[in-house]
């Protein structure tokens, strides 16, 4: 055996091992991503209330099960036959338990194609300004230099106050504040694809240059894009709860994380403090397996 031979066996072996070795932060990412998406589903289905009613009244919301044991007893000698409040109540009486579950429907369907939408714009515009660069395209990069330099949240509010504070309006507002972001990395990869020897080869076999932009280079610039598209939709879905904690999101009784957090957070002075911390820990969890998988994505596919 000779001694580069010696030196890149255990090379291999490591490689080898690597290879086979359990992604635990990807698969973590993959089952939070996937709870959400099956709240978001069934999640008003199998509420055990209807997250838009009250179902106790408001004068003395009860805090969550765990600090009401007599409710076990009760339900075990048949005094009380009511599902119960898992996460309590909030001050307007509905089941904070209920409409945990239930908000994924309305975040992630905002967060999912608001991102879609910007996902799609941002990589056909990304795409036309790297392969093409004349002064048309260099204008639209600088118009999206202009739509970064403004913070997010600012900007969100400013639009949603301007056409109106509705599921639709905050969902386009959200697709053109992050459209940027997709434009960006895809020229920059773009502008790299298109030096490649395989465009020059399939320039020479007499392709024209929009079939050679779409065919050859857009499949090899996506992505850098497509793993930005899962730490986006936790950033978006942040920003739709934080559009409506301040009153700017979307209107109540709707369940939303957001909301939900705005309504509990005057009762957190009066020692009620689930109608709040449920919510939030809600959001982070699922926020948090958005970038985690997106984390995986990158190390796994860069």
């Amino acid at each position: 055996m000779t001694q580069s031979e010696t030196v890149a066996r255990p090379i291999e072996i490591k490689i080898a091992k690597s290879r086979h070795r359990i992604d635990w932060l990807f698969w973590l990412g993959v089952s939070i991503v996937a709870m959400a998406c099956s709240l978001a589903v069934f999640g008003p289905a199998i509420a055990p209330y209807d997250p838009t009613l009250a179902v106790h009244p408001p004068a003395v919301p009860p805090p969550p099960l765990a600090e009401v044991p007599g409710l076990w007893w009760g339900r075990i000698t048949g005094v009380i036959d009511t599902p119960p409040y898992w996460f309590g109540t909030d001050a307007n009486g509905f089941d904070v338990f209920s409409r945990v579950i239930s908000a994924p429907r309305i975040d992630l369907t905002i967060a999912l194609t608001a991102n879609a939408l910007s996902l799609i714009l941002g990589v056909f515009v990304g795409l036309v300004a790297g392969y093409y660069r004349n002064f048309l395209t260099e204008g639209v990069m600088r118009v999206s230099d202009v739509l970064q330099s403004f913070p997010v949240f600012v900007s969100a509010m400013i639009l949603v106050a301007l056409a109106g504070r509705s599921t639709g309006n905050i969902v386009i507002a959200l697709a053109l504040l992050y459209t940027p972001i997709y434009i960006r990395l895809t020229r920059s990869e773009v502008l790299t694809q298109r030096v490649r020897g395989y465009v020059e080869a399939a320039r020479a076999m007499g392709n024209r240059e929009i079939v050679i932009a779409l065919r050859h280079v857009l499949p090899n610039s996506l992505a850098p894009a497509l793993i930005q598209a899962s730490v986006t939709i936790g950033f978006a879905i942040l920003l739709t709860a934080g559009l409506s904690f301040v009153g700017a999101g979307v209107r109540p009784p709707t369940p939303e994380w957001g909301l939900m957090i705005s309504t509990g957070a005057n009762q957190i002075i009066l020692g009620e403090w689930w109608p709040s911390v449920f919510p939030g820990i809600a959001i982070s969890i699922t926020v948090f397996g958005f970038a985690v998988l997106g984390n995986a994505l990158e190390r796994r596919y860069d």
